[in-house]
């Protein structure tokens, strides 16, 4: 009988092109998706280890099915980041997983499934070398038939104080842009009308067979393929940040006018400790520049409240930088120890209780930050990628090039389309508009 699997992701998008390599594997391999884990005879947790929280959900998670797996015969699988980082803690923790693979297995991922049901022990596969170029597969499940992820590079060379990604992900490798490039030109020939390249510092992506061919240079060729409307990329890292990048936005209308700008803190101080390489002045001369732009591009960024030693001055300043930069929205979280990492011999010395109070204090203050610049966008008339059923009372859901959400109501026949919506109403969040239907639904 046909085994059925289901993936839950967690975490980022190169998770979630990481999940969708295991499914192509799997289907590959004979297997089928299932709709939900209830369903499945193969349930694979794909996970994150950035964040305490999210390791906690995948504890969670497999306490929850540690019932069910002992009353019927199911393969369990732990793979991902959390794998690589926690394997030995996984086992004890829960003794019941049968395969544990560290990120970038999809290729093995039936091998490993079938070995764990031959010989009855835990199918184990974690990182042992430095592959040199990031691992890739021609059987990928597309979840989506109009926007594509594709990996250019894998791994960091940055040692940020509280990051996990070089142990987990290992030291960075560059695929060869003619990889690349064939990849994106066949998901044209398929109707993929826009690309996300992926990397854990994706600006700092260079050839490793030709140094001329940058970050920039491959997103140039890029722009010139037919079919493909826009090109996104994440995440950036802001000491790779150059003219030439922002001049190719400018110049390029294919490049998405959105772009990632991780700061984690406002405090020279604290930027320092965490090592990030820049200090606040340097980090709003970046912003300056992107603002000056002769193309408007949307901003967001990443923050972290509570670094050990930070104090009320130091998150005073993380606030006023907010007022400075006037980011277009922002992921904000609660610093958790993680292990392996430098800062995890830091002194954890803010309160929980204040690490959740400064947390909502900074998302309140960037939710009207949000507000205020959303209000701008009333009555006009934006283009829009339309790529999911809305969350809300309106049908349809999409976003623009500079990556704002727009509810509105329509025929799901316009789903992979790019529409002309006029904006009627906004939120902090979102905004909703009204179809013009200069393009009429097939």
């Amino acid at each position: 009988m046909t085994k059925r699997f289901f993936i839950e992701t967690f975490g980022c998008q190169m998770n979630e092109l990481d999940s969708e390599k295991i499914a192509g594997n799997l289907i590959h391999g004979g297997m089928t998706p299932a709709p939900d884990a209830l369903q499945a005879d193969v349930i694979i947790f794909n996970t994150c280890a950035v964040r305490e929280k999210a390791v906690q959900k995948v504890y969670a998670r497999l306490g929850e099915i540690k019932g069910r797996k002992a009353k019927k015969n199911m393969v369990v699988g732990v793979v991902g980041c959390m794998a690589q980082l926690e394997n030995e803690k996984i086992l004890k923790k829960a003794p019941f997983v049968n395969v544990l693979a560290g990120p970038q297995k999809g290729n093995v991922m039936c091998e490993l499934i079938d070995r764990t049901l031959t010989t009855h022990a835990t199918a184990i596969e974690l990182r042992k070398d430095e592959n040199p170029e990031p691992l890739e597969t021609p059987y990928v499940f597309r979840e989506n038939s109009w926007r594509a992820n594709v990996t250019i590079s894998e791994g960091c060379n940055c040692r940020c104080a509280f990051c996990v990604v070089p142990f987990t992900r290992g030291r960075e490798r560059s695929r060869e842009s003619e990889s690349i490039i064939r990849e994106v030109k066949e998901l044209s020939t398929r109707g993929f009308v826009e690309i996300v390249l992926l990397g854990q510092t994706v600006n700092s992506y260079c050839d490793p067979r030709s140094k001329e061919i940058t970050f920039t240079r491959l997103l140039r060729e890029l722009s010139q393929l037919k079919g493909i409307e826009r090109i996104r990329f994440a995440s950036p890292h802001p000491n790779n940040l150059d003219d030439d990048l922002l001049k190719a936005m400018v110049e390029c209308p294919q490049i998405c006018n959105q772009i990632h700008m991780p700061l984690q803190s406002g405090s020279t101080r604290i930027l320092q400790k965490m090592r990030r390489g820049y200090t606040r002045e340097q980090y709003l001369e970046k912003i300056g520049k992107i603002h000056m732009a002769a193309r408007p591009i949307a901003i967001s960024t990443d923050i972290i409240v509570g670094f050990p030693g930070e104090t009320e001055r130091d998150f005073q300043d993380t606030l006023t930088l907010l007022d400075e930069v006037q980011y277009d929205y922002a992921f904000s979280f609660k610093y958790s120890a993680r292990p392996n990492t430098e800062a995890l011999a830091f002194q954890d010395d803010v309160p929980q209780e204040e690490k959740g109070t400064r947390l909502r204090v900074l998302q309140e203050h960037q939710r009207l930050i949000q507000y205020n610049k959303n209000s701008a966008y009333l009555d006009q008339e934006m283009e829009i990628l339309v790529n999911d059923r809305a969350k809300s009372r309106y049908t349809l859901s999409g976003r623009t090039t500079n990556n704002k959400v727009v509810n509105f109501d329509g025929p799901e026949s316009l789903l992979g389309r790019i529409v002309s919506v006029k904006i009627t109403g906004f939120s902090a969040n979102s905004l909703k508009g009204v179809w013009l239907q200069k393009e009429q639904a097939p």
